[in-house]
């Protein structure tokens, strides 16, 4: 698909791998909400590409329908929804402190997981009744899962179960929104120069950059941007989650 002149919806999208990914498809001449928590941010990202930026929050069944219901007003249904927003704190199943509060676990799942899934039922219910396009194809979703989904860090068993499911939820709901000519991908972004790790002393960004094979720095938001564009161009991409790493492998601390 070309988005110059549909519409995309990407949540988290005030900063780093969301704004980024607003940005390049506004570049690319798609018609872009960004919606997040972060209102001001987004607002600010929006006055930079002309897009329109929305409150969502994701875990909310009634938010979400309101931000996407404001978002088609403004643009018309959406083709493309990128799902950014997410969060990563760290904390041991077993700490100093005693067992992880439940609720901190269960606040990483809704984000993550669960939002992705609120946003993925809701554009899809939209996508499915547009006029298809080339190869009949009607809308396309990316989400965002991490290389924590496969090899998750001592500290990180919510961020890793909430991506985890986030790869396992992409096959079956390619398949299941096949029939409708909606494709499902998910990136899987390895250590990317975010604005929480840009925010880490020199040293240690230069330390994290070093752990990666190929090429051995931090990865740019750009280049993830870059793989969703590709994945919005490459009809033929489906049902995946792709890697974007540099052949990183998460050791368990």
């Amino acid at each position: 698909m070309d988005p110059k002149g549909h519409a995309a919806v990407v949540t988290g999208a005030a900063s780093g791998l969301g704004a980024e990914t607003a940005t390049t498809l506004a570049r690319a001449g798609a018609k872009v909400a960004l919606l997040d928590v972060n209102i001001d941010g987004a607002r600010e990202v929006a006055g930079r590409i002309g897009g329109v930026a929305i409150r969502c929050d994701v875990t909310s069944a009634d938010d979400a329908a309101k931000a996407l219901a404001e978002a088609t007003a403004k643009h018309g249904t959406a083709r493309i929804l990128v799902n950014c927003a997410g969060v990563g704190p760290a904390k041991r199943i077993v700490g100093r402190d005693g067992p992880m509060p439940l609720a901190e676990f269960e606040k990483v799942i809704a984000i993550n997981l669960v939002g992705t899934f609120n946003m993925m039922r809701l554009a899809a219910a939209e996508m499915q009744a547009l006029e298809p396009l080339a190869d009949s194809e009607r809308g396309v979703i990316v989400s965002t899962a991490s290389v924590a989904a496969f090899e998750g860090q001592i500290g990180q068993a919510a961020y890793a179960a909430s991506k985890g499911g986030v790869a396992a939820l992409t096959l079956p709901a390619a398949r299941e929104l096949a029939q409708f000519g909606i494709r499902v991908m998910t990136i899987a972004p390895g250590i990317f120069g975010t604005p929480m790790l840009r925010a880490l002393p020199q040293a240690a960004q230069d330390s994290l950059g070093a752990s990666v094979p190929f090429p051995k720095r931090l990865g740019e938001p750009r280049e993830f941007a870059d793989l969703v564009m590709t994945i919005v161009r490459s009809n033929y991409l489906n049902g995946e989650t792709i890697r974007l790493d540099g052949a990183l492998r998460m050791a368990p601390r």
